[in-house]
C-alpha cells in the first residue's frame, strides 16, 4: 500500500511539474511579459526595469525554476485585473462553486444512478424506453441552450426562480439543475450498460437460481459489481465541477471559479490564470487517487500491485 501511494503521489508531482511548465511557456509565447504590466507610454527606462523586476534578463530556464519557487510558497504575483493575489481571489469563489457543484452533483447521482439501474433490470419496458429518452435529451441538447429555456421559461414566463446570481436558496435551482442534467444523463448510460453487463453474467444466474431475493441480487451482487465505471465518471464529474462550469456560470453570472476564468481570459491576467489552471490539475490528480482507493474497496480482486 505505501508503494501504491508513493507510486501515484510522484506521478502527481510529475503531472503537476508537466502542467506548470506547459504554463510558463505559454506565459512566454504569448510574447514579452511585460506587455502586459505597460502601457504605450512606457519609457525605455521603465521597461527595462520591469524586465529586471520580472527576471526577464537571466536565461530562460532560471525564469521558470524562479517563477516555480514562487508559485510553490503560494506567491503567483498581483492579479493584473484585480491588483490581489490569485489565490485570494480563489477562496473568495471557491465557496459558490462548491456549494453549486455539491447541489448539482446530488441531483446528478440521486437521478442517474438509479434511473440506470431501474433501465437495466426493467430493459424493454415503459421504465427502461423513459430512460433512455432522458439520457438522449440530456446528452443531445447543448448546455447553454438549456440554461437559457431554463431561464425564460421558468424565470421569465413563470417568476418561480431568479434570472442570475447567487441570492437565496431559490437562486440554486436553475443552475443547479441545468450543470447536472448532463452529468445525469452520462451516469444512466453508463450504469445502465454496466448494469446489464453484470445481470448477464454466470454468477447472477446461479444466485437466482439458489433463490435469492430479486433485490439482493440487484443491489448486493449486481449493483456493487457494476459500480466501477460510474464511479470513474463520478469522480471526473464532481472534479469538473469543482474547478468551475464556464457556460452556466457565464449563463447564470453565478461568482465561481468559471467566471473569475472567463474575466483572466478577457483582462489577460496570467497569475490568475495560472493558479486556476494548477487548481484545475490538482483537482483532478486528487479525484483519480481517490478513485484508485474506491476500486479496491469495491472490487476485492484489484489489488494495488
Amino acid at each position: 500500500m505505501a508503494k501504491f501511494f508513493l507510486r501515484r503521489f510522484s506521478f502527481a508531482v510529475l503531472v503537476l511539474f508537466l502542467i506548470s511548465l506547459f504554463v510558463f511557456s505559454l506565459s512566454r509565447a504569448s510574447g514579452d511579459p511585460r506587455n502586459l504590466y505597460l502601457d504605450d507610454y512606457a519609457t525605455d527606462a521603465n521597461y527595462e526595469a520591469w524586465g529586471i523586476k520580472l527576471g526577464l534578463d537571466k536565461p530562460l530556464y532560471v525564469q521558470y525554476f524562479t517563477w516555480l519557487g514562487d508559485v510553490v510558497t503560494g506567491d503567483f504575483g498581483e492579479s493584473l485585473y484585480h491588483h490581489r493575489n490569485p489565490l485570494d481571489l480563489i477562496k473568495a469563489r471557491l465557496p459558490a462553486t462548491a456549494q453549486l457543484a455539491a447541489i448539482a452533483f446530488c441531483w446528478a447521482i440521486v437521478v442517474g444512478i438509479p434511473l440506470g439501474v431501474l433501465s437495466a433490470v426493467k430493459r424493454g419496458s415503459f421504465p427502461d424506453y423513459f430512460a433512455r429518452w432522458f439520457a438522449l435529451l440530456g446528452q443531445a441538447m447543448p448546455v447553454f441552450w438549456v440554461a437559457l429555456m431554463a431561464i425564460l421559461i421558468f424565470s421569465v414566463e413563470l417568476g418561480w426562480f431568479p434570472t442570475s446570481r447567487k441570492s437565496g436558496p431559490d437562486s440554486y435551482v436553475l443552475p443547479a439543475l441545468t450543470l447536472g442534467w448532463l452529468p445525469a444523463a452520462a451516469l444512466l448510460r453508463i450504469t445502465r450498460g454496466s448494469m446489464l453487463e453484470v445481470l448477464d453474467s454466470e454468477y447472477i444466474k446461479l444466485a437466482r437460481a439458489k433463490g435469492v431475493s430479486p433485490m439482493k441480487v440487484i443491489w448486493k451482487h449486481a449493483f456493487r459489481n457494476a459500480l466501477i465505471a460510474p464511479i470513474t465518471l463520478a469522480a471526473i464529474i464532481i472534479a469538473s465541477f469543482l474547478t468551475g462550469t464556464v457556460v452556466i456560470e457565464s449563463v447564470f453570472a453565478w461568482p465561481g471559479l468559471g467566471q473569475l476564468s472567463i474575466e483572466a481570459i478577457k483582462n489577460n491576467d496570467f497569475p490568475v490564470m495560472a493558479a486556476i489552471i494548477l487548481l484545475f490539475g490538482l483537482v483532478y490528480l486528487t479525484a483519480n487517487m481517490l478513485v484508485d482507493l474506491l476500486y479496491m474497496y469495491l472490487d476485492p480482486r484489484i489489488r494495488v500491485e
